[in-house]
């Protein structure tokens, strides 16, 4: 193990570049030059890819870019102390400690634990004072290697008895630490996107602050190679959670009902002493938010939202969240089966009952080709499959309303209450208002207090029974006749649309699809067009030239930030944007809107306003073309799946000129606001 950093991987002083790429680029190439990487530029594209989702300066004037990468062949550390620093982040200023960690994507769990030894190593003062003062590379090496030798263990949670040996008596610690009379019990996560080195600081930096005030508090890093859980006992007893983490915590539901303090794992290398205050005062607040879902190991049932309507927008976005999938493939399958059999194989012939496409697989094999030959046949398999697909959207949309208000328990009742609204005719307002039904009924049914030998029944069989009973019967008697009622009615609206009706929807629906990239405006225009594809696929092609200017207006912000960023006005961006925007070429091409959120986030104010103003072009010219698109995702690689593909591109090179000049203008003529150094900045997120 001690053979993971070599002098020929340490750079002391040496200039390497005036930003943090470059610095990245450099130690990169270093790995790779000692035989440890196939591509150096390769593991630095995977280090700058982790540092533009989070910049891993920290305080003191420390830097771990890392990475797991598959050009990385030998688990290892490039060092450089830099003079002068480079920023990586960090609120104090630059970085001149700079530690590139490169593990292989597959790296073994012995590599993984030397490598979070290291991070936890750079919380000690005399570790990085030793590095500053070294002389030589040789010098470097062996303080590295003695640290991620004597280092502790890297997976074991912090234990609850030697966090009480080391805490001060209550009489001695501070009052708002206290819960009745006693040290506050906080249980804590920590995980970051690769689990190698946030995880483990994030829960060295959350333990001894802990002891240093007092807390009874046993943190469970939960890193790339694996984890220890906290015995359950523990978290039972605990009077509140921190989760500090970056990705999903995993097997979440053994904290469920606890009081919650989440943020990001730098949070909980930065600001651990924060942390832990407010978990004390979540737990002495009966209205904080807590972990939601249940678990039989936990006595706590999951409380209400702090906020209704907060915790409705959560649940909308989850179900539309989880219905694209359903939508995006069965979309594609469908395309696919036009591509390869016609449109003519969703259409039913003289004396069929069914469709040409059901017909042919019920009376034709692999063996026994139709007429029409095996990529006929090849077709109709597609298109059916992706019918099929088709027919669990409004159910899915449903189920995961209801789950991401009351998480697994509704389900269930979730799923039954999409296929009422199926059943009703009430469609993708059925399905909100259904699924909105079932999660409430489930959420308030998980509340109840039952016996200890009724509550393993619960999750399994009286939520889902009674919560199908509520949602799906007030459905069937009072809601689902009016909501039908309603659906016919739209549907009546956009039959009637014609001329300046068209190109105003056109532009409405641009507009939402440009207003927040992926937020919930967007998502509610997306959820719109693809809940009625199937429709335009039956026949109907108000609802598949909806979803064409849907896709085309979604694609205008990525388009417009590379136009702009890496042709009309390179000078007004900086140079991680203009890389930025060599890749939003592509991500534009593909219908990812997502594509254009690092130049919002740092200009909000600039740049959303001119992708509404192209996203509002496109949409209009869309619909006013007539386009028509079978396939819900995928942009031009699903060309095929597009009538009037040409003047569909026309729609949307209209926009993208329009909003990347609109965009240059406006960086170039209106001056931005600036900050109050007081105020915190609110990052744009997907």
């Amino acid at each position: 193990m001690t053979e993971i950093i070599t002098a020929e991987l340490v750079s002391i002083d040496e200039p390497l570049g005036a930003d943090k790429r470059a610095v990245i680029d450099a130690l990169a190439q270093r790995v790779a030059a000692q035989g440890r990487a196939t591509d150096g530029a390769r593991l630095a594209d995977d280090a700058w890819a982790r540092e533009e989702k989070d910049e891993t300066g920290l305080p003191g004037g420390i830097a771990i870019p890392h990475a797991k990468s598959a050009a990385v062949t030998q688990a290892s550390l490039a060092f450089a102390r830099l003079n002068p620093g480079v920023d990586f982040g960090a609120e104090d200023g630059g970085a001149d400690l700079v530690f590139l960690i490169a593990a292989p994507d597959t790296a073994a769990e012995e590599h993984l634990a030397v490598l979070s030894k290291l991070a936890r190593s750079l919380m000690r003062d005399d570790f990085t004072a030793g590095l500053r003062a070294a002389r030589s590379p040789e010098e470097v090496v062996a303080i590295v290697r003695e640290a991620i030798s004597d280092a502790p263990a890297a997976q074991a949670p912090a234990s609850r008895a030697e966090a009480r040996a080391a805490a001060p008596t209550p009489a001695s610690a501070d009052e708002a630490l206290l819960i009745d009379g006693r040290p506050a019990r906080i249980v804590a996560v920590t995980a970051c996107a690769t689990g190698i080195a946030h995880t483990f600081m994030a829960a060295d930096a959350l333990t001894a602050t802990g002891q240093k005030e007092g807390v009874d508090l046993t943190v469970e890093p939960q890193g790339s190679s694996g984890y220890k859980a906290i015995d359950q006992r523990i978290i039972d007893e605990a009077d509140a959670v921190i989760f500090a983490v970056d990705v999903d915590v995993r097997e979440q539901a053994r904290f469920a009902g606890k009081p919650v303090v989440r943020a990001g794992v730098k949070r909980g290398i930065e600001q651990p002493a924060q942390m832990i205050r407010e978990a004390v005062a979540a737990a002495k607040n009966p209205n904080a938010a807590r972990v939601s879902g249940s678990a039989t190991a936990s006595t706590a049932s999951a409380a209400a939202p702090t906020s209704l309507g907060g915790a409705i927008k959560r649940s909308l976005l989850t179900g539309v969240s989880y219905m694209i999938p359903f939508v995006a493939g069965g979309g594609l399958l469908i395309a696919l089966g036009f591509a390869m059999a016609g449109y003519e194989i969703a259409n039913t012939a003289d004396g069929q009952t069914v469709n040409n496409a059901v017909y042919t697989l019920q009376n034709f094999t692999l063996a026994n080709l139709p007429p029409e030959g095996l990529l006929y046949y090849l077709g109709a398999v597609a298109f059916q499959i992706g019918g099929l697909s088709f027919g669990f959207l409004v159910p899915a949309l449903a189920g995961y309303i209801a789950y991401g208000l009351a998480d697994r328990p509704g389900i269930a009742p979730g799923f039954v209450a999409g296929a009422t609204a199926v059943f009703m005719g009430a469609g993708f307002i059925g399905a909100i208002v259904g699924g909105l039904l079932a999660g409430l009924a489930a959420w308030w049914l998980n509340r109840l207090d039952v016996p200890r030998w009724l509550r393993g029944l619960m999750p399994v069989v009286i939520i889902p029974l009674l919560g199908s009973i509520f949602a799906s019967g007030l459905l069937l008697l009072v809601f689902g006749g009016p909501i039908a009622a309603l659906t016919v009615a739209l549907n009546g609206w956009l039959a009637g649309l014609t001329g300046a009706g068209v190109i105003l929807l056109g532009i409405i629906l641009g507009l939402m699809m440009c207003f927040d990239l992926g937020g919930p405006v967007n998502k509610v225009a997306y959820g719109f067009a693809t809940a009625n594809l199937a429709a335009g696929i039956a026949g109907d092609e108000r609802y598949l030239q909806i979803m064409a200017a849907v896709m085309a207006a979604g694609m205008v912000p990525p388009l417009a930030m590379a136009l702009a960023s890496t042709v009309l006005g390179r000078k007004l961006f900086t140079a991680p944007e203009r890389e930025n925007g060599k890749a939003a070429w592509l991500l534009g091409a593909a219908f990812i809107s997502e594509g254009a959120i690092p130049f919002a986030a740092a200009d909000v104010f600039r740049v959303i306003p001119a992708m509404m103003l192209g996203g509002a072009v496109t949409g209009a010219l869309s619909m006013a073309f007539a386009v028509t698109s079978r396939a819900p995702h995928g942009g031009v690689f699903v060309f095929f799946a597009i009538d009037s593909f040409w003047l569909w591109l026309v729609a949307i090179a209209a926009g993208t000129v329009v909003s990347a000049v609109a965009v240059v203008l406006l960086k170039r003529f209106v001056r931005r606001r600036p900050v109050d150094a007081d105020v915190p900045a609110v990052a744009v997120t997907a």
